[in-house]
């Protein structure tokens, strides 16, 4: 046990493991080494970003989708999907109204859908800026060619949100069809970081056929390639995947992995995800309890929102939606943290 408590302490001063390392870490999970690397992680958390919690307001654009995960209920083969796109002025009156409730962060996420153009995406991009002045605009829409995500930065995107999913390549093709690739994902996020984007990866946490080495692995890609941001949450099966019968990844493991990400970058934004409010009701509190830093509330219009299920009983409505915003700053007081108005950019 002391050996453990010794990685804890040499992650928090050096940011820094083999992937040996992070293996035996994962494995030694327990309460004692729980609350010891939760202690740690929110000490660096506070050293850097206090009590504070940003939150950005989720628009999910559309949920068509030319790719065919095999996890995801959105994919391009599931015929019982209620396919919807949003127009372009439906996308800015969602800014528009997250806006005035307080977000000065928006997050476009949508299916690889081409009928978002650049120059449509371009144009969305910049109403909102002129709208919403002093705000931020993030983009989650796939892997798109270099050409593109310049286009994208020069019209005002701020930052990128990427997830690769899984460092382990063999792995990633148990989650992917053929026509996906591994190298290609790994090249977008380099593209992304080149170009300027505050960038985003992620993975989720108990993916079919995923273990401790697969998590390690995805451990050492986040501290090597220092996102500006991690979006980590637990897998959830959606019903009409290949992955419908397997079991949802554990609430508490993605908690504990929190806390390593949060020691190896003290300054990474991290949030604590809709999966993690979905698998557990106190997830996100437990996140952010464990080093995270974000909430994305959804802006979406509400008239869509139960249509974009990535994965069953994703949260949509209640304290997930924006316009409860109130509520969720309340239950923020509640466990010592303050939900404030700002950007919420990285601190470097």
């Amino acid at each position: 046990m002391n050996d453990v408590f010794r990685l804890i302490d040499k992650l928090a001063s050096e940011h820094s493991l083999t992937i040996e390392e992070y293996e035996a870490l994962i494995e030694a999970r327990s309460h004692d080494t729980s609350t010891y690397l939760t202690e740690k992680a929110v000490s660096a958390r506070k050293a850097v970003y206090g009590n504070k919690v940003f939150i950005r307001g989720l628009i999910e654009i559309s949920n068509i989708c030319k790719n065919d995960c095999f996890y995801c209920g959105i994919r391009r083969s599931n015929k019982n999907c209620d396919r919807y796109r949003l127009t372009a002025d439906e996308i800015v009156e969602c800014c528009v109204e997250g806006y005035s409730l307080g977000f000065r962060t928006f997050v476009l996420q949508g299916g690889e859908d081409a009928y978002f153009t650049d120059e449509i995406l371009c144009d969305i991009i910049r109403r909102i800026k002129q709208k919403c002045e002093g705000c931020a605009v993030t983009l989650s829409l796939g892997e798109r060619d270099d050409e593109s995500y310049r286009k994208l930065y020069i019209a005002g995107a701020d930052r990128y949100l990427l997830r690769h999913e899984t460092a382990t390549e063999s792995h990633y093709r148990k989650l992917h069809p053929d026509s996906m690739s591994f190298t290609k994902r790994m090249k977008c996020l380099d593209m992304l970081k080149k170009i300027g984007f505050q960038v985003g990866c992620g993975f989720m946490v108990g993916s079919p056929f995923q273990n401790v080495s697969d998590i390690a692995r995805d451990l050492k890609f986040i501290e090597e390639f220092s996102p500006d941001m991690c979006g980590i949450g637990p897998f959830i099966p959606h019903k009409n995947t290949d992955f419908a019968g397997y079991l949802s990844g554990s609430a508490e493991l993605t908690c504990y992995l929190l806390s390593i990400i949060r020691l190896i970058k003290p300054n990474i934004l991290l949030p604590a995800t809709t999966a993690l409010g979905t698998v557990n009701s106190d997830g996100r509190e437990n996140g952010i309890k464990s080093g995270a830093n974000v909430i994305m509330p959804n802006l979406s219009p509400k008239s869509v929102r139960r249509k974009y299920m990535l994965y069953d009983n994703k949260l949509s409505d209640g304290d997930e939606s924006a316009q409860n915003l109130t509520n969720l700053k309340t239950k923020m007081l509640n466990i010592g943290y303050e939900i404030v108005t700002d950007r919420g950019d990285i601190i470097k």
